[in-house]
This record gives C-alpha cells, sequence and structure tokens, in this order.
C-alpha cells in the first residue's frame, strides 16, 4: 500500500516547538530507548549510472531508493528496504538481514531471496545483477518520532543530517562525517488516506515550508 509522504523544512526554534506540541496528543515510537528518539544510519546504493540519483533530481513521477539501515550505530537490527515512490506516495518494501548477507550484499554479491519480487532482497539481486548496484553513500541522523493510530499516521523529526563516504566501513565505529550545512532538520508527515485536522493545526507555525526533500540526494551531492 502507498502512503503520502510530505516533508517540510524547520529551523532549530521550530523543531523544538513542534516536538512540545506533539509530545502533548501522540505516542512516541515504541522502538525508542530514551525520550530524545534514536539514531538512524542508512547505507544507500545506486547502480554504475546513479540512476537512483538522477530520477530524483529530475523529480521522475516513479523512483526507486535501495538501502541498508541499522539503529542506534547497532548491529543487532539490520534493515534492508526498497522505497518505491509515486508522486508524493511512497510505499516501503522491508526485511531483516543477518550481517553476513549485509556483508556480501556490499560486496556486490547476491544472497538468498524468496522467489517474489515482494521481497527486497530479490529487487537487490536483481539490481546487482543487472546494473552493478554498490555502496555510494552512509546518511546518518537523528529521529524524534510520534504516530496516532487513526490514519497510520507518523510524524518524523530528523535533525543532525550528515554523510560519510567511508561506506567500507557502514555500521564499525570511528566513521568520519560531513554534516549538511543547510537543511539539516526536516518534518517528515506519513499517512495513509486523511491527516486529523487537529495535528494540522499543531503543525501550524507559519513559516514552515513543504519541501522536495532527499537525504540521499543531499549528501551525495555534498561530495559533487
Amino acid at each position: 500500500m502507498y502512503r503520502v509522504e510530505d516533508k517540510f523544512s524547520c529551523g532549530r526554534t521550530e523543531m523544538y516547538c513542534l516536538q512540545k506540541r506533539l509530545e502533548s496528543v501522540m505516542q512516541s515510537d515504541s522502538n525508542e530507548d530514551n525520550e530524545d528518539g534514536y539514531s538512524i544510519s542508512s547505507l544507500y546504493f545506486d547502480d554504475f549510472r546513479e540512476s537512483c540519483l538522477a530520477e530524483t533530481v529530475e523529480g521522475s513521477r516513479v523512483r526507486r531508493k535501495y538501502r541498508i539501515r541499522i539503529y542506534n550505530h547497532s548491529l543487532d537490527t539490520i534493515k534492508l528496504e526498497v522505497k518505491e515512490k509515486l508522486d508524493n506516495r511512497v510505499r516501503k518494501k522491508s526485511r531483516n538481514i543477518t550481517e553476513e548477507e549485509m556483508r556480501k550484499l556490499m560486496c556486490g554479491k547476491c544472497i538468498e531471496s524468496l522467489p517474489s519480487m515482494e521481497d527486497p532482497v530479490a529487487l537487490f539481486n536483481l539490481a546487482i545483477q543487472e546494473n552493478l548496484l554498490r555502496p555510494k553513500v552512509i546518511v546518518t541522523y537523528e529521529r524524534k518520532a510520534f504516530v496516532f493510530a487513526p490514519g497510520n499516521v507518523r510524524i518524523t523529526l530528523d535533525r543532525n543530517i550528515r554523510s560519510s563516504r567511508q561506506t567500507d566501513f557502514f555500521g564499525r565505529v570511528g566513521l568520519s562525517y560531513d554534516f549538511l550545512r543547510e537543511q539539516d532538520e526536516i518534518l517528515e508527515m506519513k499517512y495513509d488516506e486523511f491527516m486529523p485536522e487537529f495535528i494540522l493545526q499543531l503543525l501550524e507555525l507559519g513559516n514552515m515550508q513543504q519541501v522536495t526533500y532527499s537525504k540521499y540526494r543531499l549528501c551525495m551531492e555534498r561530495y559533487e
């Protein structure tokens, strides 16, 4: 199922105000281990033509991103994800993998998959075989997330977005990062069919701007 995904840029003060408002009416993500949220690190893949990046830059209506994601700099949970986008709607196919499987994919080797294109591993394997899919950049940031069951609403506040080209060391300590100088704080809204009006009112600060935003694109362009 595709979900609506809208993104907004906001400053540090706005982010703080929004978090305080949302804390009063929405539940924090159950995956959080402290009140500040959690850290996300994603290893993004692209093919030899960098097609994913080009589709994002060109604003293609239909596009796809490949990534491996970990939380709080730990390899206890490793998620392989393929994110498909149609205009402002997204669908994410996700599956847990082992560290050994992750290292194989990072080296351009296929791993065992289910016989279905709904399995993100099958999509990874196909892109590796046909288009030489390889790791490109690491994107890391801190996230505070809120959920509201009606409408399957999820609001995320992402801060301190930074990147690294040390892809071989993904999941290991001691990585060096480059911080984005602009647009390093972003609010994302995801929901199925409707967004409750009272949440929209809470998010109304007057100077928050909706943006077409891609962490992968911004971090890749950091090295152009």
